[in-house]
């Protein structure tokens, strides 16, 4: 088969399991599994041999119309670079080992068939995404993962979390979708097509009317998929759905989505400096204020959602330099570890069999309980840290250095100030990501949280999947950077003595100080059980027990309510940390900016529905109803009264013809 017929086959069959599922999940239960793992399977090794045959050579472009506009066509187009072709496989090797893995998480899940179907349209909806090459079909794909989301989200649709995050994601998104749809049309106006290759030839010859707008308006809808400033409040909260849903929207699809857009479509940002200015400025704040919230997040999965946004963040900071290798560069090995991470998180709260230890002062010394898990994660929280030899070292410092290039003025059309503000933002980041990994290591693996039963050993299924993807998490970097550089518009990726010295310094000082810190705050811990504040300074130990009692408070506020005594990130970051917690008020900012406002709109137009316009509909109808009751009361039934009427009509027309005639 020809490279075309098989790309087509890729996105397809994901979404004819879907649609076999769905028909056949009440009526022949035994096909589920099936028919949820071997499309997905059999397409990844598509995806392979898509990508062995495009090589990184010239782009595959194949395209039809699919009916007449009148106007900007619409195709059914592909186009397939290196790019595309290495995200597309990562997309279903993610997507396949969620598959196997649900197989054991949710298996005695009733609602699996409608999961498994939906998983699987999501896997479609991606790749439709990934190898479009008309903007229209790609936004086709671009909400069907909208909608999968907001079901996948809320699974567990019985518990009021689950509920509101499903609705909350839907909702922030399509906030985003709007202007993302303008600027859609916009950009086809400008050139005449949707097609991703005319679109692009129009740019390159200046005939973009107005880039900064147009950049804008894509940026608002790429925040709001890829949950970045200020549209990421959606994404911690996503948590609620089942762990392998999150290894899949986080790894692979949904927030991968936008970042890739951008890539895909990187001079229509270029041809705006003040564009670019602004994604480097939201990539900053993104990094910064999600490795700070990540670091006072006590349940396990919000600490990997708030990781997510942060490396996203990476991808779009290197993108705003004009990089867009480095961008998908950690595309890859952030889907590789990160998806590892959430199904390695997924087997430490499947062991306790309940999702109460998800959060970390509960968990502890869980070495031995999993131990695939527990060395799986490591390599996992290595490659997050950018820890060398480990895959996120290779791509973390590939846009390190791509912004240390364009911050000393080396990048020509790209503004120094975007290299300045990444660089500085990526370095302040990789200091915290190292901190809250270590945090998360040692409060999972080493903590003295509660003792939950044991129940016993994990399914295979799921076991096995995470040492799949701890190969590309340790060897995925060191393997690729030398190589990819053909798939990548001929970019070095090698990583800079400068930025590889700093990023790996600043990242060994933030784990040594949180570790530093734990040790701290255990000795303090075990000197000062939680709830000793009533303890006096002359009780037995004096001295020594009350300054200790006295440092405790002091950093932690009141020990009676302090969930962990023995939690380093309080004392890292100290009155911060409340606020941290809780994202930095944004939730409630945008409640009070926009929920509330809405709310009271909502119950005037109620109350004006209700108080005026049905007064106004009951009192057009009260007038007919009281004529037709004066005029029931005429119908008595008694003939004698029905002669008499007539007799009086009868005399008073007489009556009246005549002083007609005497006056006449």
């Amino acid at each position: 088969m020809t490279t075309t017929t098989l790309a087509v086959l890729v996105p397809l069959l994901p979404f004819l399991g879907a649609a076999a599922g769905l028909l056949l999940g009440r009526t022949a239960p035994g096909f589920v599994r099936p028919l949820a793992v071997l499309p997905t399977l059999t397409a990844l090794a598509l995806a392979v041999v898509v990508a062995v045959r495009q090589g990184g050579d010239r782009a595959v472009d194949a395209a039809t119309e699919l009916t007449p506009t009148g106007s900007v066509p619409v195709e059914l187009a592909l186009h397939i670079d290196g790019f595309a072709a290495l995200v597309a496989v990562l997309v279903v090797l993610v997507a396949t080992c969620v598959q196997i893995y649900s197989t054991g998480y949710l298996r005695d899940d009733p609602r699996y068939p409608s999961y498994a179907a939906l998983v699987s349209l999501f896997t479609s909806a991606m790749l439709l995404v990934v190898y479009s090459g008309d903007l229209m079909v790609l936004l086709v794909g671009w909400e069907i993962m909208g909608i999968c989301s907001y079901f996948l989200v809320g699974h567990y649709w019985e518990t009021p979390e689950a509920r509101a995050a499903s609705l909350k994601a839907f909702l922030v998104t399509k906030l985003g979708d709007v202007p993302f749809l303008i600027g859609l049309f916009a950009l086809a106006t400008d050139a005449g097509s949707f097609r991703i290759t005319k679109i692009l030839g129009t740019v390159a010859t200046g005939g973009l009317d107005h880039p900064t707008l147009v950049a804008l308006l894509l940026l608002a809808g790429v925040a709001g998929k890829s949950a970045q400033f200020p549209l990421h409040t959606w994404l911690p909260d996503a948590m609620a759905g089942p762990t392998p849903v999150s290894a899949l929207i986080h790894a692979a699809t949904m927030v991968a989505a936008g970042v890739y857009f951008i890539a895909r479509l990187l001079p229509v940002f270029a041809a705006s400096s003040a564009a670019l200015v602004v994604l480097a400025v939201m990539a900053a704040v993104t990094m910064a204020g999600s490795a700070l919230a990540a670091l006072a997040q006590d349940d396990i999965k919000r600490v990997l959602a708030y990781s997510t946004i942060g490396q996203l963040g990476y991808m779009t900071g290197a993108l705003a330099v004009g990089d867009r290798g480095a961008a998908v560069f950690h595309l890859l090995t952030h889907g590789a570890f990160k998806a590892l991470l959430f199904l390695a998180a997924g087997v430490i709260i499947h062991a306790a069999g309940t999702n109460s230890l998800a959060a970390m002062s509960r968990m502890g010394n869980l070495r031995a309980r999993v131990p695939d898990a527990y060395w799986t994660m490591t390599v996992a929280l290595l490659a997050l840290a950018a820890i060398p030899p480990f895959s996120g070292f290779f791509s973390k410092e590939s846009v390190l250095g791509a912004a240390e290039h364009v911050s000393t003025g080396h990048a020509e059309g790209i503004p120094d100030a975007a290299g300045w503000i990444v660089l500085v933002a990526g370095l302040v980041s990789a200091l915290l990501t190292a901190a809250y990994a270590t945090r998360l290591w040692l409060l999972v693996f080493r903590g003295k949280g509660v003792e939950a039963p044991d129940h016993g050993r994990q399914p295979v299924a799921m076991t096995a999947v995470l040492w799949v993807l701890a190969v590309p998490s340790l060897a995925l970097g060191g393997f690729a950077y030398g190589r990819l550089p053909d798939w990548f518009d001929g970019h070095d990726l090698t990583p800079t003595l400068t930025t590889s010295v700093l990023g790996t310094g600043v990242a060994l000082v933030g784990g040594l100080v949180t570790y530093g810190a734990w040790r701290h705050t255990t000795a303090l811990a075990a000197r000062v059980p939680l709830g000793a504040v009533a303890a006096h300074p002359d009780a037995d130990g004096g001295l020594v027990e009350a300054e200790a009692i006295a440092t405790h408070t002091a950093a932690y506020g009141d020990m009676a309510t302090a969930p962990d005594p023995a939690d380093p990130g309080r004392l890292l970051l100290g009155p911060l940390h409340r606020h941290a917690a809780v994202g930095f008020h944004l939730d409630a900012l945008y409640t009070a900016l926009f929920v509330r406002p809405v709310q009271a709109g909502a119950t005037l137009v109620r109350f004006l529905d209700r108080e005026v316009v049905d007064t106004y509909v009951r009192g057009a109808s009260a007038v007919p109803r009281l004529l037709g009751a004066a005029v029931r009361r005429a119908q008595t039934g008694n003939v004698q009264t029905y002669v008499s009427a007539l007799l009086a009509g009868t005399v008073v027309l007489v009556v009246a013809v005549l002083l007609v005639a005497t006056g006449a």
